[in-house]
C-alpha cells in the first residue's frame, strides 16, 4: 500500500527530530505534534508542562506562542485550546484519562472545550451541561454538532444589550423625519409629530450612554 505524503509540517517537525536526543523532553513533544489527531492529550499535557516550566526559553524561543507557531506548527488558539482542554479533563474527566488507551479516539479537544466554557464561563445549568457532555463523551457527536448545540443554549443565556433596537429605532426615526420634510403632501402635524418621536428616542439613547459611562468611571476608581 502507498504511503500518504507527509505535510510540511511533519517533515519540519521530523527535521528538528533529527538533531535531538530521543526521549529528551524536546523530543518527546514533537513525537506528540507529529502525532497530534490521534494524541491530542499527551500533547495537550506536554504543552502545558512546557508552559508552567518555561522550558521554550531553554530551547531559543522568546515566548510559548513563538514555540508553538514555529517548531510545534500550531497556532496559539489552538496550544490554549489543548492545554485548557488538557486541564479540564483532568479536572473534571479524569475516568477518560485513565482510559485513555481504550478510547480511541478521545473526544474531539474543541469540544472539550466547550463542555470548559460551558461549566466556567457561559453558567450552563447542571442540566444544560449534562446533556451537552452526554454528546461529546457517552454520544460521541462531531465536533460540528457539538458547537451548534453550544450555540443554541449560549444564546438563550446571554442577556440581549436595550441599546442596539435602541439605536436601530433611532436611525429608521431619522430617516423618516428626512423623508417626510421632503414630502409637501404631508400634513406638518405628521412631521412634527415623527421630529418629537426622534427627540424622545435620542435623549433615552443619550441618557443610557452617559448611564454606561458614568457605571465605567466608577469602576475605574476603585
Amino acid at each position: 500500500m502507498q504511503e500518504t505524503p507527509k505535510s510540511s509540517s511533519e517533515r519540519h517537525i521530523e527535521s528538528i527530530m533529527q538533531h535531538l536526543e530521543p526521549g529528551s523532553d524536546r523530543y518527546e513533544v514533537l513525537d506528540k505534534a507529529k502525532r497530534f489527531k490521534s494524541s491530542w492529550v499527551e500533547l495537550g499535557e506536554k504543552l502545558l508542562d512546557v508552559s508552567k516550566r518555561g522550558r521554550f526559553r531553554e530551547w531559543g524561543y522568546g515566548t510559548f506562542e513563538e514555540y508553538c507557531v514555529q517548531e510545534i506548527r500550531i497556532k496559539r488558539g489552538t496550544a490554549e485550546k489543548l492545554t485548557m482542554a488538557y486541564r479540564f479533563m483532568e479536572k473534571e474527566e479524569p475516568q477518560l484519562l485513565d482510559r485513555r488507551e481504550e478510547l480511541r479516539p478521545l473526544p474531539d479537544f474543541r469540544s472539550i472545550d466547550l463542555l470548559r466554557q460551558a461549566k466556567e464561563e457561559k453558567g450552563f445549568s447542571a442540566e444544560e451541561y449534562g446533556d451537552l457532555r452526554k454528546r461529546v463523551v457517552e454520544d460521541d457527536k462531531s465536533h460540528p454538532t457539538v458547537l451548534k448545540k453550544f450555540k443554541e443554549v449560549a444564546a438563550l443565556r446571554e442577556e440581549p444589550n436595550p441599546v442596539v433596537p435602541l439605536k436601530a429605532a433611532v436611525s429608521a426615526a431619522k430617516r423618516l423625519d428626512n423623508a417626510l420634510r421632503l414630502l409637501e403632501s404631508v400634513p406638518q402635524e405628521y412631521v412634527r409629530q415623527v421630529g418629537e418621536l426622534l427627540g424622545h428616542l435620542e435623549q433615552e439613547l443619550n441618557a443610557r450612554d452617559l448611564g454606561a459611562e458614568t457605571e465605567a468611571g466608577n469602576l475605574r476608581e476603585i
